[in-house]
């Protein structure tokens, strides 16, 4: 997210920042370049961050 976010400009395409600058350094497809684009990070890290509290508390 970060190379794709040091790159966006709003008259630069997706398709352009994923073939000069993410595919060299991350061989990937565009189908998973957009998957990442749409995950929303944030959330999933909080949730994990959760989880990770309630195993620690978990007391036999």
């Amino acid at each position: 997210m970060e190379l794709y976010k040091s790159h966006k400009a709003e008259d630069i395409p997706d398709t352009v920042i994923l073939r000069k600058y993410i595919l060299p350094v991350y061989p990937i497809s565009r189908t998973t370049f957009h998957t990442i684009l749409c995950t929303p990070v944030n959330k999933e890290i909080a949730e994990l961050e959760q989880i990770k509290a309630q195993q620690l508390t978990i007391t036999f």
